[in-house]
């Protein structure tokens, strides 16, 4: 990506909390991933985390959150999750399941497959483990060109994720999922994931992540998944996160498209005391194709971000944003999109779209629409809209013997649905309207001027 972050970093990092910490030298680690790693933590020692100086991270206070003394995840920290626990946190989809507590996969809580024609799916950590020698495809960026400083602690600390490889030709009906769940914890846990999916030509599959915990403790989770098609390849992604509302979530997803593929993402973020969902994505191969959607919905004191930067390289791609905000309480959300025309990408055609819900007085959303177009035989527009219930619309329920209540319950339920009917998958859409339509039901229900309470809140 063409805007890695330089100049608008602290140029320290404090002595305690997240800077601080390390994984324990082991003496199995390859060579190759402890140089990966010591690169990333002294580019972190040298840069720092983001400061509002960065204009992508201006609106979110990182204080509480970078000074936490939080403990690494480890491997075989002991939980009571089961089986039947995760199926109720999170719907069964009838494929290949990676659950990950912690950070570190449980293979007792997945549903890994012996083998199935053209899927690979393991660990992480049981690729390296398996041939320590070479780095896995995409593992790190060339030339170690860390975006910020959250970016160079998920190479610097991450020892596990998903490994999928899907075959050249191959079609992958049922979805891929990967669960990240915190439990089990005392103190502030810091999960840190990095997940890798590469598509072979002319290949298609879904990949389903999801973000929840059992636990109210304060909890830090960093991940990153990197996904690569290659030409002619379909990848569908969806994400969702219902996280503890005492938790910390900082989510990368990193696309590279190759000559006409097609790739998508639903991403819908509901729970978590902060959640930073960062989409990029690069069209890189001529005729590719990108669609991106959210759904966001901070409440009492949650803070929702959503940066999402779609950079057109190749002629005759297209890319299309759109996300809605429903906010209520003091909820903040922000918006951060960006689209990049390079002087290559003759050709292109691009959409964004981004429309807020304020239900509440305090609430707050920030919302940055931008196009930077380098090459003039390009169709673009883009656009944001904020406000709140059409009156008329409540009116007219309302002439039809419906509630004032039960009326704006109606309006604002078409508004978030119009994201989660996106959802292909139907269990995971049935799943996901179910968390939407209870999250509004509390709102409409909650009495005017009262605010919930985060108990443990980092913000």
């Amino acid at each position: 990506m063409s805007d890695t972050v330089t100049d608008t970093v602290a140029p320290t990092v404090t002595a305690a909390g997240l800077a601080d910490l390390r994984q324990p030298d082991d003496p199995g680690t390859p060579d190759w991933l402890r140089r990966a790693r010591a690169s990333a933590l002294d580019w972190l020692h040298r840069n720092g985390f983001p400061t509002p100086r960065n204009e992508d991270w201006k609106n979110l206070r990182l204080g509480p959150i970078t000074d936490a003394a939080f403990s690494p995840g480890r491997a075989g920290q002991p939980h009571d999750l089961s089986p039947a626990m995760i199926d109720a946190l999170v719907p069964d989809l009838g494929g290949p399941k990676l659950v990950f507590v912690n950070g570190h996969l449980r293979p007792e809580l997945s549903s890994i497959p012996g083998s199935e024609t053209g899927l690979e799916v393991a660990g992480l950590a049981s690729i390296l483990a398996a041939d320590p020698s070479s780095p896995p495809p995409f593992f790190t960026r060339p030339g170690d060109d860390h975006l910020d400083g959250f970016a160079a602690l998920n190479v610097g600390l991450a020892q596990d994720g998903a490994s999928i490889r899907i075959a050249a030709d191959a079609i992958v009906d049922r979805p891929i999922q990967l669960v990240y769940c915190t439990a089990g914890v005392i103190d502030p846990v810091l999960s840190t994931t990095r997940s890798i999916v590469v598509a072979e030509a002319n290949s298609r599959a879904r990949v389903v992540e999801t973000h929840v915990g059992i636990d109210a403790e304060l909890s830090c989770t960093n991940a990153v998944t990197r996904i690569r098609l290659a030409s002619g390849a379909h990848v569908d992604h969806y994400m969702t996160q219902n996280a503890p509302v005492t938790s910390v979530l900082f989510g990368v997803l990193d696309v590279t498209q190759a000559t006409g593929s097609r790739f998508s993402s639903r991403a819908f973020s509901l729970g978590a005391a902060v959640a930073r969902h960062e989409a990029r994505v690069l069209l890189e191969g001529e005729g590719s194709d990108v669609t991106l959607a959210g759904l966001y919905l901070p409440a009492g004191d949650q803070y929702h971000d959503n940066p999402v930067l779609v950079e057109h390289v190749a002629p005759n791609c297209t890319s299309r944003q759109v996300y809605n905000g429903v906010l209520d309480g003091r909820g903040h959300g922000v918006f951060n999109g960006r689209i990049v025309v390079q002087p290559s990408a003759n050709g292109t055609e691009a959409e964004q779209s981004n429309r807020n819900l304020v239900l509440s007085d305090r609430a707050e959303i920030d919302t940055r629409p931008r196009l930077e177009i380098l090459t003039d035989d390009v169709m673009c527009s883009h656009g944001a809209t904020v406000g709140q219930l059409d009156d008329d619309a409540v009116y007219y329920l309302r002439s039809r013997g419906i509630s004032e209540p039960a009326a704006r319950a109606m309006l604002t339920s078409a508004f978030a649905t119009e994201i989660v009917d996106r959802i292909d998958v139907d269990p995971l859409r049935e799943w996901v309207l179910d968390l939407v339509s209870k999250r509004l039901d509390a709102v409409a229900s909650a009495e005017p001027g009262v605010e919930s309470e985060r108990k443990g809140s980092p913000r």
